[in-house]
């Protein structure tokens, strides 16, 4: 089986979700289409010798339908001869852009792939393809779980409960995810990353401000009546602040076999070395990143010790710090250039937006292994594993 080697990796800044946010103006499409533009000049490759591009989108409506990455590369400049697919495994569709991109070069299926994602949830705010009243589950799932599912936000609380996490705890993971991301930034760290857009060159969201004392000032964000009675273990201390905004941006890799890289003179950035997927309790639904975690570990033959870098996605402080307390993993390793919390999760964005930060970072600070692992709605979870060539 061949290598899968990521070549380049870019994005755009990460805007604020709502109407007037930095980005707010711009389509999804070309949202994409500019990552895609940005991938291909940097990395100087052919357009033409692209075999696919893959893309991950959460709410496929509205702007964001009709298989939005096939238009965003017709809106790049790609050739017309150049085929694009746009999936959904919820927030983790661009990091399975990734898997399903070096899977095929590893085949042979593919020499020369992008994998990539957008999300613009200011124009298509979340669950715009879920019209009042329809019901997405169905009877079968319905009598599996009679007592019902939950939003994410109840999720994230469960967990808060589950793993015995303070509000304290969340909120100091919060503020770390802000200082994090603000020194990096300010250090130049993102530059490398990052194709500016219409004049925006920064991360709309991240707040080297924030404190614990601003964050305890925050009011839960999913307190519901009639949650509240039916669990009653949950102490309420997901907010605003200790979860992940609401954003737009996109983000794109571009993966070749070790072969195609050397042939064309590209350098390879990291090796993708493995690969898992995992379901979990939908109830819980945001837990799957430890058996995910574990899983691609176990394949790889690799420990959380060999492991010198950790992007986990920051939706909320609680999976993260759950996640830590299961994997055992040093928290010093865990986004070091800051997360979600503080860059922001432009839902089908993300995955390919941890992957470019992770790749940089990897350079940045001489990492030989780092893995990548997102919680993923309906209880799903995709872990990978990257070596430095």
């Amino acid at each position: 089986m061949r290598d899968a080697v990521i070549v380049e990796a870019v994005r755009t800044p990460v805007g604020k979700g709502k109407p007037g946010g930095a980005l707010a103006h711009v389509h999804p499409v070309e949202l994409l289409a500019h990552t895609l533009r940005a991938l291909v000049e940097r990395s100087g490759v052919d357009p033409a010798l692209i075999d696919d591009v893959i893309g991950g989108t959460v709410d496929q409506v509205g702007e964001q339908a009709m298989n939005t990455t096939r238009y965003a590369a017709l809106s790049a400049g790609l050739p017309e001869s150049v085929p694009a697919t746009t999936v959904d495994r919820q927030c983790g569709s661009s990091q399975q852009a990734v898997h399903f991109a070096a899977q095929g070069v590893m085949a042979g299926a593919y020499d020369l792939v992008v994998a990539c994602g957008v999300e613009s949830m200011s124009r298509v705010p979340m669950w715009s393809n879920v019209p009042p009243g329809a019901d997405p589950f169905g009877p079968g799932v319905a009598s599996r779980y009679p007592e019902g599912l939950v939003p994410q936000g109840i999720s994230a609380e469960l967990i808060s409960a589950k793993w015995s996490l303070t509000r304290e705890q969340l909120d100091a993971f919060a503020v770390s995810s802000h200082h994090r991301a603000a020194a990096a930034r300010d250090a130049g760290l993102f530059d490398a990353e990052i194709a500016p857009l219409d004049g925006v060159g920064r991360d709309e969201c991240i707040r080297p401000g924030s404190t614990p004392e601003i964050l305890a000032g925050l009011k839960s964000a999913y307190y519901d009546e009639q949650f509240a009675e039916r669990f009653p273990q949950i102490e309420w201390n997901v907010t605003a602040g200790n979860a992940s905004p609401i954003n737009d941006g996109a983000s794109a890799v571009l993966i070749a076999s070790a072969e195609t890289a050397d042939r064309l003179g590209l350098r390879p950035l990291a090796r993708l070395a493995g690969f898992a997927v995992t379901g979990s309790d939908p109830l819980l639904m945001l837990t799957g990143v430890v058996p995910a975690t574990e899983k691609v570990l176990r394949r790889t033959g690799l420990s959380v010790a060999d492991i010198d870098l950790f992007e986990v996605n920051e939706a909320f402080a609680s999976v993260v710090l759950a996640w830590q307390q299961e994997t055992g993993a040093d928290l010093s390793k865990v986004n070091v250039h800051g997360g979600a919390i503080a860059i922001g999760h432009p839902l089908g964005a993300s995955g390919t937006r941890l992957t470019t930060t992770l790749v940089h970072a990897m350079r940045a600070r001489g990492a030989r292994y780092a893995l990548q692992t997102m919680c993923e709605a309906g209880g799903l979870a995709n872990a990978m594993i990257l070596e430095a060539v």
